[in-house]
Parts: C-alpha cells; structure tokens; sequence
C-alpha cells in the first residue's frame, strides 16, 4: 500500500470511530429515569389533543416534495444571474430551456390538480 494513504486511512477510521465512541460514552454517561410524563411531547402546558403519530394526508407530502424541487431548482438562478455578462446569449437561451421545463412542471403540477390544497 502506498505510503500517501495512510494519513488518508487513519483520517477515515478516526472518523468513523469518533460518533460511535461519543454516542457510547454519552449513553454510559446521562441519566436514565424515564417516566410517562417525560416520554409524553411537550406542548408548552397544554395537554394533547391527539397522539403525535396521526396519519397525514398525502398531499402534505406531495407538496413538500414539489416545494424541494422547484424551489432547489429555482435556486440554478442565481449563479446565472451573477455571471450573466459571461455567458452572453448562449447562457440567456440556455436559461430559456430551463424556465420552460419548470413552466411545463407547474403546468403538468395543475393540471394533475397537484397543487389544490383541499
């Protein structure tokens, strides 16, 4: 084995060792008095209503999922938007291609009714 890999080597297996040895350490270390009370979610005083583990509906997630993407997506404008002087023509028609896909996103997204929140 080469000799430049092993600071990589040792690098990695310190890595691997630390939250291991630290979530161990710290298990051994904190107390544990668990109580109904103490395992029950805090709702700053006010008793639950209901159990935390309810079931949501599917467009909760379905539209967190096309905030991520488009928004992540919406994010690529930046970086154009700051080197837009270099990238000249070329850099606006390729933007262009970009905004189009996300415009047939959102027009596929409602047509789909996707993004109807009732």
């Amino acid at each position: 084995m080469p000799r430049g890999y092993i600071p990589i080597l040792i690098f990695v297996v310190a890595a691997a060792a630390f939250p291991v040895i630290s979530l161990l350490v710290a298990k051994l270390v904190r107390p544990s008095a668990p109580a109904k009370t103490k395992l029950e979610p805090y709702e700053c005083g006010i008793e639950p209503e209901d159990d935390t583990r309810g079931r949501y509906s599917i467009r909760f997630y379905l539209v967190a999922i096309l905030f991520v993407i488009f928004d992540v997506e919406t994010i690529f404008l930046l970086p154009w938007a700051i080197q837009y002087d270099a990238l000249k023509l070329f850099g606006l028609i390729e933007m262009l291609v970009f905004l189009a896909i996300l415009i047939v996103g959102y027009v596929w997204l409602f047509r789909q009714r996707a993004l109807k929140w009732a």
